[in-house]
């Protein structure tokens, strides 16, 4: 797509501090962060909502989805658990679909949100 701006990011038209790339997928810190660490992990191929994905797309939903963990532990606020088994950290996952839904830029693309909860109230 022409005019859109991760379809840009993904042809390396425009910079963005990438933390993960592979052939299906990018990740990237969002300009605007809502959250000490807020990535957003896109597919290359343009998709503009959740809604025109189909069955075909399940594997590469799956795969955006898997990649959230990774990227939060190698950003430091992964789930852990104590010797206790108390859990601490976290995160948050959010797609926006729609204008309804909240949804600024029209390429698919899944928030990974964390760190220290200002910003707790945050896709609830």
């Amino acid at each position: 797509m022409d005019n859109c701006i991760f379809c840009k990011i993904a042809a390396k038209q425009i910079p963005a501090s990438v933390v993960y790339e592979d052939d299906e997928l990018l990740a990237f810190k969002d300009i605007n962060p809502a959250a000490p660490v807020h990535l957003l992990v896109i597919p290359k191929q343009h998709i503009a909502t959740l809604s025109d994905c189909t069955d075909a797309q399940a594997p590469l939903l799956g795969k955006m989805l898997a990649l959230a963990p990774q990227l939060a532990a190698q950003h430091g606020i992964a789930v852990q658990a104590d010797a206790e088994g108390e859990r601490s950290g976290g995160y948050k996952t959010l797609i926006n679909a729609g204008p309804d839904g909240g949804q600024e830029v029209y390429h698919l693309h899944l928030h990974v949100y964390g760190g220290p909860r200002p910003w707790r109230g945050l896709g609830t």
